[in-house]
């Protein structure tokens, strides 16, 4: 029970972080019906943010500690946000009444030039992530550990996700996105400006991937510019098993993914632990397509 505990706990702080990630996926694809597929590589770079923040951070607040963490965080988020609304406005804006296929392989050429150019400007060797916050062990009972890491995971993942829901439901530009996302010709009709609410958009869920990419490299302080390729594949994988286009949907495939991975890497091969979520998703497009949480659509062909 406790090995089963411990894994649980690992498992929801992994879930945590892929969650922020699926979100991006499925607001864009709730809007524009596309996947964005350098998603994953704009956590990579909230990541670098980060690296290059802290010794800047470090000559203003005490490192490591909270406050420099928290900067670290906003000021990640903010440089995200310009990177995600900049890459919608000069790749995608102008394919936006284009075939969905010429639109996908747009974001995936983005995805590698991201990747290489990644390479190119930081180094291909991995880095060692600064040490930001304080860890502490917060419990050791009975193998059971916790430690300060796993809390602050969770804790931030929550505040976001509480802040994306009251941003969705209860803002203007929020009531805009869902009414472009339900019929995007009417809610342009009622005078919603689309460019705007699109941008919105983007800068939004890039900065839950940069929110990501801190969170990850505080918990695996290691970072290099390919390291958002599988995170990436495996929340677009946990946007698709909670229904994608859904926003509760892909916090729940995150949160399921994360714990299953950890299961099977503790119960069965660390081997497979990278392969389980396709074959999640392989599972899932054979039992229910429209994800847990999503709905069919009827599409006039």
């Amino acid at each position: 029970m406790t090995e089963f505990l411990q894994q649980l706990i690992n498992g929801l702080a992994l879930g945590s972080i892929l969650a922020l990630i699926a979100l991006g996926y499925t607001m864009v694809y709730g809007i524009l019906r596309f996947i964005n597929f350098a998603h994953g590589d704009i956590f990579m770079l909230g990541a670098f943010a980060g690296f290059y923040l802290a010794p800047k951070i470090a000559t203003l607040l005490p490192t490591p500690s909270i406050w420099a963490g928290l900067a670290v965080l906003g000021i990640s988020m903010v440089i995200c946000a310009v990177i995600g609304v900049t890459i919608e406005r000069l790749a995608y804006r102008p394919l936006r009444r284009s075939p969905k296929l010429a639109v996908l392989i747009t974001a995936i050429g983005v995805s590698l030039f991201l990747e290489y150019t990644g390479q190119l400007v930081f180094g291909a060797a991995p880095k060692k992530f600064p040490d930001l916050i304080p860890v502490y062990p917060l419990t050791h009972f009975g193998g059971l550990s916790i430690n300060s890491n796993q809390v602050l995971v969770l804790g931030v993942t929550l505040l976001l996700l509480l802040a994306l829901r009251f941003i969705t439901l209860k803002t203007r530009i929020g009531t805009a996105m869902r009414a472009l996302s339900f019929n995007p010709e009417a809610a342009a009709l009622m005078g919603i400006n689309t460019d705007v609410v699109i941008s919105f958009t983007f800068a939004l869920g890039s900065a839950l991937a940069a929110a990501a990419g801190i969170l990850y490299a505080i918990s695996y302080p290691a970072i290099d510019p390919l390291m958002g390729i599988l995170p990436g594949l495996k929340a677009f994988v946990a946007a698709v098993l909670g229904g994608i286009g859904n926003l509760p949907g892909a916090a729940l495939g995150g949160i399921i993914i994360g714990v299953t991975e950890t299961l099977v890497s503790g119960y069965i091969s660390s081997t497979y632990r990278d392969a389980i979520a396709f074959g999640v998703l392989i599972l899932i497009l054979l039992i229910k397509p429209s994800g847990l949480l999503g709905k069919k659509e009827i599409e006039k062909v």
